[in-house]
């Protein structure tokens, strides 16, 4: 059986003469948390939609839980739950009434599953409060609960951090994670900030201009943006033995060309040049490197504007 949940073929999507999307390819398997960024306009939207059914691409192909055929697709997609753009919520009613409408809506039997999925995101205890009650983040939780009714297996979430405060993203990250870890659930969460989603996404796609320009895991990313002391040196065998034996690192790669990555002392380099050459090294190059995750990205959109 495959353990790919999605995988999209050259999807392409205009509006009038505007490309929004243009020729999206992408897999998502089992288990993973994938983080679709990019900034506002950049497709995120319409491309979650697509997936959604709530909007039909002009050419390419999706293929959902292994099935690929529009019947079969429409079969599927009740394996998803979905927040895309603004959840709709009725401000002047409780969770519990929140939810139950959704339920009827969904078309999902009996009100068992509404204490069981506000229970899966903390939200029993307030299930009689009026959702114009709640915090913001109370009413993302309500949102994601009312995704998760009917157990989908998929979680599309369209922004749902954006406005947050920092404790409330914490919070919500934490429970997108427990739904992975111990549920099972696949998420695909969009967002515009690469920092948000680092500590959360295990997969990671930059759109940009409806192009998606980058994926890679989140070890990839953690190579890229990781800092380090760029050193050239007339010998690095000689100067590796230095760094264990003075230094007492072994925070370093050795590369072709007499280079030295070093992941250490990296704001001490003066420290690391002195006692280099006290022991008769030549250094010919020293410096820090490495990138913080917005400039990462902002790296890479810069790069395909360039293009």
């Amino acid at each position: 059986m495959s353990d790919t949940v999605l995988k999209l073929n050259n999807i392409t999507k205009k509006y009038k003469n505007l490309n929004v999307l243009k020729d999206i390819s992408m897999t998502i398997k089992k288990g993973q948390i994938y983080g679709l960024i990019g900034l506002n306009g950049a497709g995120k939207s319409t491309l979650l939609k697509i997936i959604s059914g709530l909007s039909i691409p002009d050419s390419g192909s999706i293929e959902l839980f292994g099935e690929s055929e529009k019947a079969k697709i429409e079969v599927q997609r009740r394996r998803i739950g979905t927040i895309i753009e603004k959840p709709a919520l009725y401000e002047n009613r409780s969770v519990y009434e929140n939810m139950n409408i959704n339920r009827i809506q969904k078309g999902i039997p009996g009100i068992a599953s509404i204490d069981k999925t506000l229970g899966m995101v903390g939200l029993i205890e307030l299930k009689k409060k009026k959702v114009k009650d709640l915090s913001l983040g109370s009413k993302q939780r309500v949102a994601i609960a009312m995704a998760l009714l009917g157990d989908p297996e998929f979680l599309i979430l369209d922004e749902p951090i954006n406005g947050l405060d920092p404790i409330k993203v914490i919070e919500i990250r934490e429970l997108l994670k427990k739904l992975c870890r111990e549920y099972g659930i696949t998420i695909l969460i969009s967002s515009h900030m690469l920092g948000e989603l680092y500590h959360l996404a295990n997969y990671y796609g930059i759109i940009h201009k409806g192009k998606l320009v980058q994926q890679l895991t989140l070890q990839e990313l953690k190579v890229r943006c990781k800092k380090y002391v760029h050193i050239k040196v007339d010998s690095v065998a000689n100067a590796a033995v230095i760094l264990s034996k003075k230094l007492n690192t072994t925070e370093y790669n050795i590369l072709p060309d007499n280079i030295i990555n070093l992941y250490d002392y990296i704001d001490e380099t003066g420290k690391v040049t002195e006692t280099l050459v006290k022991e008769g090294i030549r250094v010919e190059q020293i410096m820090p490197m490495g990138e913080e995750l917005e400039s990462y990205f902002s790296s890479v959109i810069g790069r395909e504007d360039d293009v």
